[in-house]
């Protein structure tokens, strides 16, 4: 059975174009270098799961035109660019309830941020997404409304000094915000089909990984093929940072498809 994999969005938390910016990127007429807020939709056996739900998740949505029940919601940190679209899966909860999944800390943080989503009674109109604590290196089973079911483990991932989670579902891993890993965490990478994981620029820069960074764990991860998102304008433009890389790298843009074995 394959998993399909869909970019919905490849770009930093400024999104590209960034507001403001003349930059040949920013201006660039190619739809590989409008990226908006770093997302994906994992399919696999019928379950459909969201990682990461940002600002952009309405328009993504609209933009994918697949109007289709969303099973659950991976939450990789709380960072605005990463959350601020969970209101947003309103229409999705006329299928079923949401379950939003995310670690202790993250999880209280999104329940202060947005009480009226976790109240114990919860007003007309608000999304149903209960909130599931989840904890780095336990697996657990997101589920769909026919009884079929996918196996999820988190990972521990450093965004500079805050710890966040990746996470590896079948064949695929998905990393975020990484400036670096422990070594612990490799030991769920090993044998990978499909690696996504960000590198943001050119030039070093304190919280993720820079091009050359993202490269080296390339080399280290050794995944049969690797995909890069939450990129910033400084990555440079699409088709040029593309011709660059070897051949089993790439540069991930909105709307991409990819197949991974489970």
């Amino acid at each position: 059975m394959d998993m399909k994999v869909t970019i919905l969005g490849s770009g930093t938390s400024t999104g590209v174009p960034q507001v403001g910016c003349t930059c040949a990127v920013c201006g660039s007429e190619d739809p590989k270098d409008n990226r908006l807020r770093c997302s994906g939709m994992v399919e696999a056996d019928g379950v459909r799961i969201l990682i990461d739900c940002g600002p952009d998740f309405r328009q993504q949505m609209l933009r994918m035109d697949d109007y289709r029940p969303i099973d659950g919601v991976l939450i990789t940190h709380e960072h605005y660019d990463h959350v601020g679209g969970l209101d947003d899966l309103r229409p999705f909860c006329r299928f079923r309830d949401i379950p939003v999944y995310a670690e202790k800390d993250t999880a209280e943080r999104l329940k202060r941020r947005m009480p009226y989503c976790f109240a114990e009674h919860l007003y007309p109109g608000v999304p149903h997404i209960p909130m599931e604590v989840i904890t780095e290196g336990i697996p657990f089973k997101v589920s769909n409304m026919r009884g079929a079911s996918v196996e999820v483990i988190p990972f521990r991932v450093m965004h500079g000094p805050l710890p966040i989670v990746g996470y590896r579902i079948g064949g695929m891993a998905w990393i975020t915000d990484m400036l670096t890993l422990p070594d612990s965490s490799y030991a769920y990478l090993q044998n990978l089909d499909c690696l996504v994981m960000n590198a943001l620029r050119i030039e070093p820069h304190w919280t993720h990984q820079s091009l050359s960074e993202a490269l080296a764990q390339v080399g280290r991860i050794k995944a049969r093929r690797t995909f890069f998102v939450h990129m910033s304008h400084q990555i440079g433009l699409h088709s040029e940072v593309e011709k660059t890389l070897p051949e089993n790298v790439h540069l991930a843009y909105d709307g991409m498809e990819i197949l991974c074995g489970m």
